[in-house]
């Protein structure tokens, strides 16, 4: 199918080339697709200033997470937000001050109309209080998109993926613009600890990714307290952990990493210790 680019006089010009019905329905349709295209480009975000987004849905999830759906502009509306990037979220703590932290989605700009966050509530979060009193139909001043790190499609061979608790969220994200693209080929490899299987998140569209594409994603999942007849890991991420579960070191594997920073640390001493040099290694 033939794609179709167009500027203001390129439209312009056409619809004084075919002045009659048929020429003007086609320029129509035209600025249609001109104007559609242009909206979605830009996206809700600003990364200038914080925007309102109204809450639209709230899950719970566990029993400290919950899933928030956000509605945008308009139902054809795309957030605007690049694999790897975050946005900054701002509400209000206990006492009624401003608090500000980043989140990543866990929807892509192929979700039209709304966006979602994961958001675990600490007992002692600032922000946490506020998503915590949320309630639909309340809003949630958002502005972005913020970070360095901008996914493109193919730029490793595979990628080795270390998240712990609610990190997993821009992990997430990675995984599905990776698997639902037809055309990036990335293999993907995923340690997830928690430290119970019910805080486990998102675990349902873990394992359907894992079903769906065997090939090409796997998830290895850890937990310091294990039920009986558990076939993931116990206790905390080890050397030998990754070793088996992540691709071994090489020019074009990546490994990514998000977590507490005592995890965060002990990652790094393991990744070293196994060969991966500093540029195979990402913070997300």
């Amino acid at each position: 199918m033939p794609s179709f680019e167009f500027t203001k006089m390129d439209i312009l010009q056409f619809i004084r080339e075919h002045a009659n019905p048929i020429g003007v329905a086609l320029a129509l349709g035209a600025i249609f697709i001109y104007i559609f295209k242009r909206r979605r480009s830009r996206g809700c975000l600003d990364p200038t200033k914080f925007k309102e987004f109204r809450l639209i849905k709230k899950t719970p999830i566990s029993h400290n997470t919950s899933r928030f759906k956000f509605a945008l502009a308009t139902p054809t509306s795309v957030l605007g937000l690049p694999i790897g990037q975050h946005v900054l979220c701002k509400g209000k703590d206990r006492e009624g001050k401003d608090v500000i932290g980043p989140y990543a989605p866990i929807t892509l700009d192929s979700d039209l109309g709304f966006f979602e966050l994961v958001v675990k509530m600490y007992p002692q979060g600032q922000l946490s209080h506020h998503f915590r009193e949320m309630r639909e139909g309340d809003y949630l001043l958002v502005k972005g998109p913020i970070g360095q790190i901008k996914y493109k499609p193919n730029q490793a061979r595979a990628f080795g993926l270390i998240a712990g608790g609610a990190d997993i969220s821009p992990m997430f994200q990675l995984i599905r613009a990776i698997l639902e693209n037809p055309k990036d080929k990335t293999k993907v490899h995923l340690i997830y600890a928690n430290d119970t299987v019910s805080d486990i998140l998102l675990k349902e569209e873990l394992d359907s990714f894992a079903e769906k594409f065997p090939d090409r994603f796997t998830v290895y999942y850890v937990v310091k307290q294990a039920p009986e007849n558990w076939n993931g890991g116990v206790g905390y991420v080890t050397r030998e952990m990754i070793r088996t579960h992540c691709p071994p070191p090489a020019s074009d594997v990546k490994i990514v990493m998000r977590g507490p920073q005592a995890m965060m640390k002990a990652m790094a001493t393991h990744l070293k210790e196994l060969g991966y040099t500093q540029d195979m290694q990402i913070d997300l």
